[in-house]
C-alpha cells in the first residue's frame, strides 16, 4: 500500500510539473510566433463589415537580422472603397497612427483607390483602400473570365472593397532617410575633364 501511494504521489507530481510547464511554455512560443503587430491590428476599432476576411503574411527578421520584417495584412471589405477609407482612418487615428506626409508616398502612384501613408513610434504604415479587381477564379481547370467592361454589370457582381495593409520598422524604411544630395563638394573633382571640340587642340607654330 505504501508502494502505491508513492508511485501515486510521484505519478501526480510528475503530472503537476508538466502542466506547469507546459502552459507557461505553450503561450511563451505563441507570443514568440505571433507578432504584436498584428494584434495591434487586429485592436483597431473597425466594424466587422470592414473585416470579413483577413489574410496576413510576414517576412523578414523580429530583429532586424540581415532584413528587418514586413508585415502584409490584406482585408476583404463587404462596404465601398469609400465607406472603408473613412472607418480605417478614424480607427488609426484613434490608436495613435498620425498621417504621414512624404514625397514617396505611395512610392508607385495607384490609379484606383486611396493611398495614405502613416506613422507611429518606432513603425511606419501604408494603407491602400480600392475596388476589388473581381476576377472569378478558374473552373475545372479552364482559364479564369475577365468581367464585363459594361459598368453596370460590374456594380451589379463586383461589390465592396480591399484593403492593403503593410507596416514596417521605421529604422528600415527608406521614406525616412535623408533624400541624396547633389552638392559638389560631396562628389569630388570631375574624374575626366571636358574634351574641346578639337581633339587634337591647336597646333604650337614651330620657330623659323
Amino acid at each position: 500500500m505504501r508502494e502505491r501511494r508513492r508511485l501515486r504521489m510521484a505519478a501526480l507530481a510528475l503530472v503537476s510539473l508538466v502542466l506547469l510547464g507546459a502552459v507557461p511554455l505553450f503561450f511563451g512560443f505563441r507570443t514568440i510566433s505571433r507578432d504584436p503587430v498584428f494584434d495591434t491590428l487586429d485592436a483597431l476599432d473597425v466594424p466587422g463589415w470592414a473585416t470579413a476576411k483577413t489574410d496576413d503574411d510576414v517576412s523578414g527578421s523580429r530583429w532586424c537580422l540581415i532584413e528587418c520584417r514586413l508585415r502584409e495584412r490584406t482585408v476583404t471589405s463587404e462596404r465601398s472603397p469609400e465607406e472603408t477609407v473613412q472607418v480605417y482612418e478614424q480607427a488609426l487615428r484613434q490608436d495613435g497612427w498620425r498621417p504621414w506626409k512624404v514625397a514617396m508616398c505611395p512610392a508607385q502612384q495607384q490609379e484606383k483607390g486611396s493611398y495614405t501613408c502613416w506613422r507611429r513610434d518606432e513603425l511606419t504604415l501604408d494603407l491602400w483602400v480600392r475596388a476589388p479587381a473581381c476576377v472569378p477564379p478558374p473552373v475545372d481547370g479552364e482559364p479564369a473570365i475577365v468581367p464585363s467592361p459594361d459598368p453596370s454589370t460590374d456594380a451589379q457582381t463586383c461589390t465592396g472593397s480591399l484593403v492593403s495593409v503593410k507596416v514596417r520598422n521605421a529604422i528600415d524604411d527608406e521614406r525616412t532617410r535623408p533624400l541624396p544630395s547633389t552638392d559638389p563638394s560631396l562628389t569630388g573633382d570631375e574624374p575626366l575633364p571636358t574634351l574641346s571640340g578639337d581633339p587634337l587642340g591647336e597646333l604650337t607654330p614651330s620657330p623659323s
